[in-house]
Parts: structure tokens; sequence; C-alpha cells
């Protein structure tokens, strides 16, 4: 018996898609180099607890900023159409 597949919109695969993206790059491009550039445990850990603040700062900027779009998008509009 086959189990049919959950219903789940295609906005929801897009944004998951783009944070899981998102997140290899992060890790990719931020994190490893970050690691790899110590060589004792604790200042590796101190690295990648700083790491982490960055990808805190980055998420906490895409918020304000989307924020910002949907608060006043109207006044967006407005200047390109």
């Amino acid at each position: 018996m086959i189990v049919p597949a959950a219903k789940i919109g295609t906005q929801y695969l897009l944004f998951g898609g783009a944070g899981l993206i998102s997140l290899l790059a992060f890790a990719a491009l931020i994190l490893v180099p970050a690691i790899g550039s110590f060589g004792r445990n604790w200042e590796k850990a101190t690295a990648a607890l700083v790491s982490i603040c960055v990808l805190a700062a980055l998420l906490a900027l895409g918020i304000a900023l989307g924020i910002a779009i949907v608060y006043y998008w109207d006044d967006i509009r407005g200047l390109f159409g």
C-alpha cells in the first residue's frame, strides 16, 4: 500500500529549499574557514560561537528588512509604478 505524500504548498518547499541553501552557504563560506583557521580547541569553539553570532545578526537583518518591505510596500510600489 502506498501512502500519499502530504500536500505541502509550493511556497513552503521554495522557502525550505532557500533556507537549506542559505545554511549550507553559511557553513561553507563562514563557519568552516573560521574553525579551520585556528589550531586549539578553545579557539575553534570561540570561532564557532562568533560565527553563530554572525548568523544571528544576518537573520535579524533579513527579518528587519522583510518587515520594512511589508510595512512600506505601498510606498515602494508607488515609486515604480
